[in-house]
C-alpha cells in the first residue's frame, strides 16, 4: 500500500518541487494539496505541466489533512508552518516541515532572527534535524522533522566532517554564498522581479541572516563546542536555481588539500547523494540542477593557510524538497533514492 502524503502550501516554489518529484515516486500517493488562494482549482490550471495529474487545491485544514494523509509535508512560510505542525504531530501525523520553525534549538535565538516568540516550543523537544547524512538514525522514528536549510546544507556537509575530523580550526570560518532567486520564494516583491535581479548580483543580510544561527548550532555540535561564530555572506544571483557556496577555514599543521578530500571522501564514501571531486576541482551549480546532489570540491591555499571548499547543491532540491522526500523515504523504509 502506498504513503498518503500531504502537501500544505502546494502552490510556491517548494510545493511546485514536491509535486514534481512525489507524482513519479512509486510509493506515494498524492491525497491532498492545499492553497489557501488557489482553493478550488485544478493543479493543471495553476501548474499547467501537472494537467494529467487528478488533483485540485483545498483550503488548509488540520482535521481534513489528518484524514487524508499518514504525511504530511509543510511547504508554508515559518509561523504559519507551526500552526500546522502541532495539531498534525497531536493527531499522530509524520510531519517534515520544510519551514525554519523547527530548526533551532534555543527560543531565544528564534525570536532574535525571526522577530517572533516561537509558535510552539512545546514540539520543539521532538524535531529532529533534517539532514539525513549526519542525523540519519534519528530520522527512521521521528514523528516531527525540521529540513535543514538550503544555505545551511551547502555548507554543513563539508564542514560538518572537517570539524568532527579536527582538521580545520574552529576560529575564523567565512562561507559566502550565491543563491538563485527562488531562494526567495514566490511572491511579488521589487527586488527580485526580472529588471531588478537580472545583470545584477549583490550581497544581503551580511551581519545576521536567518540561517546563520541555524549553521552555528550545527557547525558546534560537529566540533563539539558549546558555541562557534562564522561569518556568512549570502548573495543573490541572476539564475533560477542553485547555490554555490564557498567556505574558508584556517587548516591545522599538516592538512592541505588532500588531506581535507581524503576526509570528505572517508565521510560520504557510501553517502547516495554527495559527489566529492578530485584533486583540482570545484563545483558547478550546472551539475546539480534539478537534482538532489551536494558536489564539494576543495583546494588549499600555502600563502594563507586556508582550506578553500566549494560546495554546490539545487535549493529547491537538495536544499528544499528534494531533502525532504529522501527524508520520508528513509521514515518509511524506502531506499533513500527511490524518487530522487
Amino acid at each position: 500500500m502506498n504513503t498518503r502524503v500531504a502537501i500544505v502550501g502546494a502552490s510556491g516554489y517548494a510545493g511546485e518541487e514536491l509535486l514534481r518529484i512525489l507524482l513519479k515516486h512509486p510509493n506515494v500517493t498524492i491525497t491532498c494539496i492545499t492553497s489557501r488562494q488557489n482553493a478550488g482549482r485544478q493543479i493543471g490550471e495553476f501548474f499547467p505541466r501537472f494537467v494529467e495529474a487528478d488533483l485540485a487545491f483545498s483550503t488548509p485544514d488540520a482535521d481534513d489533512i489528518a484524514a487524508k494523509a499518514d504525511i504530511a509535508f509543510l511547504a508554508l512560510p515559518h509561523g504559519l508552518a507551526a500552526e500546522f505542525a502541532e495539531p498534525l504531530v497531536n493527531k499522530g501525523i509524520k510531519v517534515i516541515d520544510i519551514s525554519a520553525d523547527f530548526r533551532l534549538r534555543d527560543t531565544d535565538i528564534y525570536k532574535q532572527y525571526y522577530k517572533n516568540d516561537h509558535p510552539a516550543p512545546a514540539l520543539l523537544h521532538k524535531a529532529v534535524y533534517g539532514l539525513p547524512e549526519l542525523y540519519r538514525g534519528q530520522l527512521k522514528s521521528a514523528q516531527l522533522v525540521a529540513c535543514a536549510g538550503c544555505y545551511v546544507t551547502s555548507v554543513l556537509l563539508p564542514m560538518t566532517a572537517m570539524l568532527k575530523a579536527g582538521i580545520i580550526e574552529t576560529n575564523a570560518i567565512e562561507a559566502i554564498s550565491l543563491s538563485g532567486v527562488t531562494g526567495a520564494g514566490r511572491k511579488v516583491d521589487l527586488p527580485y522581479i526580472y529588471p531588478e535581479c537580472n545583470e545584477s548580483m549583490r550581497p544581503y543580510a551580511v551581519t545576521g541572516h536567518r540561517h546563520l544561527p541555524e549553521m552555528e548550532q550545527e557547525l558546534a555540535i560537529a566540533a563539539g563546542v558549546d558555541k562557534l561564530k562564522i561569518n556568512f555572506i549570502p548573495h543573490l544571483i541572476p539564475v533560477n536555481r542553485g547555490i554555490h557556496s564557498t567556505i574558508l577555514a584556517y587548516a591545522k599543521q599538516g592538512v592541505d588539500d588532500e588531506v581535507a578530500l581524503d576526509c570528505l571522501n572517508q565521510t560520504y564514501k557510501n553517502e547516495p547523494f554527495v559527489r566529492i571531486l578530485k584533486k583540482g576541482q570545484l563545483a558547478d551549480t550546472k551539475h546539480v540542477t534539478m537534482t538532489n546532489f551536494c558536489e564539494i570540491g576543495c583546494a588549499y591555499d600555502k600563502r594563507t593557510n586556508r582550506i578553500i571548499v566549494s560546495s554546490v547543491i539545487d535549493n529547491l532540491t537538495k536544499g528544499a524538497s528534494g531533502q525532504a522526500v529522501q527524508i520520508m523515504n528513509i521514515i518509511c523504509g524506502y531506499d533513500e533514492t527511490t524518487g530522487l
